[in-house]
């Protein structure tokens, strides 16, 4: 039975993912930002095997994150969905100094993707908010700044990023979904697709074996490979990105 890890799946998204990874007979372990998100995690998922629990805002609580997850896996799949939205008033300083939403978005999953076993297969949840992203490859955050800008930035980096490791790795499908405007918490009541749409291009990149989900290094939606930002391209601004985490980490990414 393939074991799956599925961050932030105590509620929307990422807990609908996991309820039909669960339904289609996977293990899963779901993940939680404190003990307390945990427990609701594992009460929103029936059937879920365990749980992790770590927050994404320090690189600290992102180790102990990591540390947790390994102690859970290793992972046959690791579906990375948890993330903050655009919804600041304003930049927001985390103890390491940078941008909340740069730190959450960008920074944690790099660092959980060095530390972490790399799994056979990656699904990584973004947005088509990456189309109008800035490369910034300083992680300094936009100027002016504005959350939907930033949002925007850290989707870019993080499409960037995961391009990057599914280049690294060929023989691993490595890919970016954009799921859709789902109505979430952070989508809002407003959106146009209940959670079970939004997972099922994460939930089909997990499970088949059509040839979509066969290759990496794609940005996917409703079940097809299509173009993004040229920069998710761009050899040298991704190697650059990764030199800047690494430096910011320590840590080299596979």
């Amino acid at each position: 039975m393939p074991r799956v890890l599925v961050t932030g799946s105590a509620q929307g998204l990422g807990a609908e993912i996991a309820r039909q990874l669960v339904a289609r007979g996977y293990e899963v372990i779901v993940h939680g930002r404190d003990a307390a998100r945990s427990n609701v995690a594992m009460a929103a998922v029936p059937g879920a095997a365990g749980f992790v629990t770590g927050r994404l805002d320090s690189l600290a609580s992102t180790r102990l994150m990591a540390d947790d997850a390994r102690r859970k896996g290793p992972f046959d799949v690791i579906v990375h969905n948890a993330g903050t939205g655009p919804d600041q008033p304003g930049p927001v300083r985390t103890e390491d100094g940078f941008e909340r939403i740069l730190q959450v978005n960008v920074i944690a999953p790099y660092l959980l993707a060095c530390m972490l076993s790399l799994p056979r297969r990656m699904v990584i949840v973004g947005s088509d908010a990456a189309g109008h992203g800035s490369p910034d490859v300083r992680l300094a955050g936009p100027e002016p700044w504005t959350g939907d800008a930033a949002y925007a930035d850290s989707k870019l980096l993080v499409t960037m990023l995961f391009f990057e490791l599914a280049d690294r790795h060929t023989d691993r499908p490595i890919n970016v979904v954009h799921p859709g405007w789902v109505r979430t918490r952070m989508g809002g009541p407003g959106a146009v697709l209940p959670p079970s749409d939004g997972a099922d291009t994460p939930v089909w990149l997990v499970t088949s074996d059509e040839a979509v989900p066969r290759r990496g290094g794609q940005y996917v939606h409703r079940r097809r490979a299509l173009p993004i930002h040229p920069a998710t391209r761009d050899q040298a601004l991704r190697a650059a990105l990764v030199d800047r985490l690494a430096a910011i980490t320590g840590e080299h990414l596979p």
